[in-house]
């Protein structure tokens, strides 16, 4: 961890790491109950992380304690990129050594964290599989209850089919199951999870740190684009789900039709070779920038005068709900809990996933339009203010851990 560490007064367990604030938690006794978020994670993380990490500050107000718990290979240096988040978030943040499939050793660092942390209400709040499956186990020998927030199967690889069935298997057995949109929703039912466990939930974000501060012609100069060309921007993990190929293509046709347009993506992932070989194919090095992994991406959405997100597999993005709030038009595939999000007139435009003239049309459509793109954008913002506040969203989230500690023999409705 880093030097933000506390490790003098308080002894975690070997291959636990503590910040700062997680030491002080943990050290000092409470009665307060205590949600513990678990995730797996490599690199940097990804959408998730905006809601694990943003938590705790949230429920202090609502009468809860978080700890923000990740499994993490010791040799990812991705992960410092977490920690400085969690630092900005005043995030309690525990780290545990995690060596992959074959480490049973992960049982025994959860269950002497779990030891550690006193007698007082638990709530284990799982984010992804493992988590999950960890949660289970742990639940045999330690007081807790046991709940998940399924935020979509999207990174299709050879594990995939044994993921799912992993997942299949331990949402069944939680006590509730969290959704972010209702195609994940659909799904977990599918699955064989009772309904009565099922609630859905929509992503949402903190609009006191994700609001305009600069004109978009400010934001240009700041990142070296010209004030004068358009800008079509992304942000996401460069994985093939993503659809960045199509966007890529899409914005390479609104090129060649005349327009002074280009496109920046922030993000990293296992598809930068192609997605690069695409652009050097395409001779549009000069107009397409693919920015890497940037921690904060805010000056980047507010140099952008149209956002697109051309993803093949989503939950509800909460890069979208960002560019939204930062009041930029948006245009969007018609995936999963976008629909939700966008009504494709007033607040945005969507169009079919994999639809390359659809999407390039749409792109097109809007750049020629700095009117519209204004008025879409300032309805964006106000779709994001009445309905994906973040702390409306921790409101509900407090009363679903406020119901799950109840008694079993106590009825309620949600």
């Amino acid at each position: 961890m880093t030097s933000d560490t506390l490790s003098t007064e308080l002894k975690p367990p070997a291959g636990v790491s503590l910040n700062s604030q997680a030491a002080a938690l943990i050290a000092t006794p409470g009665s307060r109950p205590l949600v513990l978020h678990t995730r797996v994670v490599s690199g940097t993380g990804g959408g998730p992380e905006k809601t694990i990490l943003n938590s705790p500050r949230f429920l202090d107000d609502l009468g809860y304690d978080s700890l923000c718990i990740y499994f993490r290979d010791p040799a990812d240096d991705g992960f410092e990129s977490i920690e400085a988040r969690a630092k900005d978030a005043y995030a309690p943040l525990v780290a545990i050594d995690d060596f992959g499939a074959t480490d049973r050793g992960i049982v025994r660092r959860v269950s002497e964290l779990l030891s550690l942390i006193g007698d007082r209400p638990l709530i284990w709040h799982g984010h992804d599989y493992k988590s999950n499956l960890i949660g289970i186990w742990m639940r045999r020998t330690h007081r807790l209850r046991m709940m998940t927030t399924v935020h979509g199967w999207v990174l299709k690889t050879w594990k995939t089919p044994l993921y799912y069935a992993i997942d299949r298997w331990c949402l069944r057995r939680c006590d509730r199951v969290i959704c972010v949109s209702t195609d994940l929703l659909e799904s977990c039912k599918r699955m064989g999870v009772k309904s009565e466990s099922l609630l859905l939930v929509d992503n949402a974000i903190d609009l006191s740190q994700t609001r305009r501060s600069q004109s978009i012609a400010q934001a240009k100069r700041e990142l070296g684009w010209r004030e004068s060309q358009l800008l079509v921007g992304a942000v996401g993990r460069l994985s093939p789900e993503k659809g960045f190929d199509l966007l890529i293509d899409a914005v390479a046709q609104q090129i060649r039709a005349g327009i002074d347009v280009g496109l920046i993506i922030v993000g990293e992932g296992p598809a930068r070779g192609d997605l690069e070989q695409q652009i050097a194919d395409l001779d549009l090095r000069d107009r397409i920038q693919l920015a890497g992994f940037v921690p904060s991406p805010a000056m980047h959405y507010q140099a952008m005068d149209l956002y697109a997100l051309s993803s093949l597999r989503e939950g509800l993005p909460n890069v979208l709900l960002e560019a939204m709030a930062y009041e930029v038009p948006v245009v969007s595939t018609r995936v999963a809990g976008v629909p939700r999000l966008i009504d494709g007139q007033t607040d945005g435009r969507l169009v079919a996933c994999g639809d390359l003239v659809a999407l390039s049309a749409a792109i097109g459509d809007l750049l020629r339009q700095p009117e519209l793109r204004m008025q879409l954008g300032q309805a964006a913002r106000a779709t994001v203010e009445q309905r994906f506040c973040f702390a409306k969203r921790m409101q509900t989230m407090a009363t679903i851990y406020n119901r799950l500690l109840q008694p079993p023999s106590i009825k309620t409705s949600y």
